[in-house]
C-alpha cells in the first residue's frame, strides 16, 4: 500500500518543518525578548536544534551513502560547537559588563 520511498519523503518533510518551526522560533526569541543574554539562549538552543533536526532530515532522504556519514559528522560537531560558542559570547558578555534585563527597566 505504502511505497518506502512516501513513507521516507514523508519523514524528511516532517523533519524539515519541524527544524524550521524550531529556527523560526528562535528568530522569534531573537527579535523579542529584552536583552542579550535572553536572546542569545533562544538562538543558541532553537538554531542548534533546528540545524540538526533539517541534517537528520537530508540524511534520511540520502540513505546510506559517503554524504550521509560527512552530515552525520557535522551535526555531530554542530552539537558540540554550537552550545560552546554561546556560551562563549555569553561569557565575554559576562566579563566585559553587559547587565541582565531586569523587570521594570527599559529595553535595550
Amino acid at each position: 500500500m505504502f511505497s518506502l520511498d512516501l513513507i521516507v519523503n514523508g519523514v524528511t518533510v516532517a523533519l524539515f518543518v519541524i527544524g524550521l518551526f524550531f529556527m523560526f522560533s528562535g528568530a522569534i526569541g531573537f527579535l523579542r525578548f529584552p536583552d542579550f543574554y535572553t536572546r542569545l539562549h533562544a538562538t543558541g538552543k532553537c538554531d542548534t536544534l533546528g540545524e540538526i533536526l533539517i541534517i537528520v532530515g537530508l540524511i534520511i532522504y540520502d540513505g546510506l551513502s559517503p554524504l550521509s556519514a560527512k552530515l552525520l559528522f557535522l551535526s555531530f560537531f554542530m552539537l558540540l560547537a554550537n552550545p560552546a560558542g554561546t556560551h562563549a559570547m555569553m561569557r565575554a558578555a559576562y566579563v566585559t559588563g553587559v547587565r541582565p534585563w531586569k523587570r521594570g527597566e527599559a529595553r535595550q
